[in-house]
């Protein structure tokens, strides 16, 4: 059995959705190889979606790439790109419409994120997470919108978060950039739905086996203790979130646009969770 932080496929799925709800489309993935980004690759590809997945370690999506073809018998292109670089995102595009001809939906799943305090973070860090999170998000929205989906129509996802509803020490970057995501969701959701184009938001609550879960210490006794404010009681996993993708992205959701679908057990409703234990992590940063 893989350890719940390695990037593998399952070995069994049962489907919840019809297995060819998504039959023969193509979606063009950002972070696509690893973690949730990978998860969400393989669900859509056991509904009968081909795959173009992009992030920057060529080699990391090499090998997603193979097991995620070798796990669900649908194609899986690997695209090296930087999606703060709009060339380079252009380039990825364009290849994607010249070996699968259409891009049905885009999942905006790239992210760079690590733990600070707001006092030590440099402009420069803020401004990275901004430029990988929500600047990369908008720019291959707009060009997945003018080399296809404008004159075609599509579905985009943009992966958020929860950490900005009621605030996060140590993500301040991070939660600024998904706010400024949600935003980007809404106007293009408003400005796109004329062109059949709809644009919806999903926010991922803590999630195991992802690099973000890694980063706040795993099954450290704090993170455990995380549970207790989650009303219901567990973690959420990588299945779960690239499930609500699927969703989105089916027929059943033709009618939601514009949209944040939060999924994270309940946890950003509840205030159980403890200041003067997160400020006691933040000050050993």
């Amino acid at each position: 059995m893989a350890a719940e932080h390695d990037d593998y496929c399952l070995k069994e799925y049962s489907h919840t959705f019809l297995p060819d709800v998504l039959k023969d489309q193509v979606a063009f993935i950002t972070g696509g190889g690893s973690g949730i980004g990978m998860r969400i690759a393989e669900i859509l590809m056991r509904h009968g979606c081909d795959t173009v997945i992009c992030s920057r370690k060529g080699k990391r999506l090499e090998e997603a790439a193979v097991r995620l073809r070798e796990a669900t018998g649908r194609r899986c292109v690997p695209v090296v790109v930087d999606v703060r670089q709009s060339k380079q995102v252009k380039e990825a595009v364009t290849s994607a419409l010249n070996q699968f001809g259409k891009i049905d939906i885009l999942i905006n799943g790239a992210a760079g994120n690590f733990l600070s305090p707001a006092s030590s973070l440099s402009p420069n860090g803020f401004r990275t997470v901004m430029e990988i999170d929500a600047i990369g998000a908008y720019t291959v929205s707009k060009t997945v919108y003018d080399l296809w989906m404008k004159e075609h129509g599509g579905n985009i996802v943009n992966i958020s978060a929860t950490l900005y509803y009621t605030g996060t020490v140590l993500q301040v970057h991070a939660g600024a950039a998904k706010a400024a995501i949600d935003a980007v969701t809404r106007h293009l959701a408003v400005e796109w739905g004329p062109d059949n184009i709809r644009v919806n938001s999903l926010a991922p609550g803590p999630i195991e086996g992802t690099e973000g879960f890694r980063k706040l210490g795993g099954r450290s006794p704090y993170v455990k203790s995380m549970v207790e404010t989650i009303p219901m009681k567990r973690f959420g996993t990588r299945t779960e979130i690239a499930e609500a993708v699927v969703y989105l992205c089916s027929p059943s959701a033709s009618y939601i646009t514009g949209s944040i679908l939060v999924v994270d057990g309940g946890q950003w409703m509840v205030s159980g969770r403890s200041l003067s234990e997160m400020m006691s992590r933040a000050s050993k940063l």
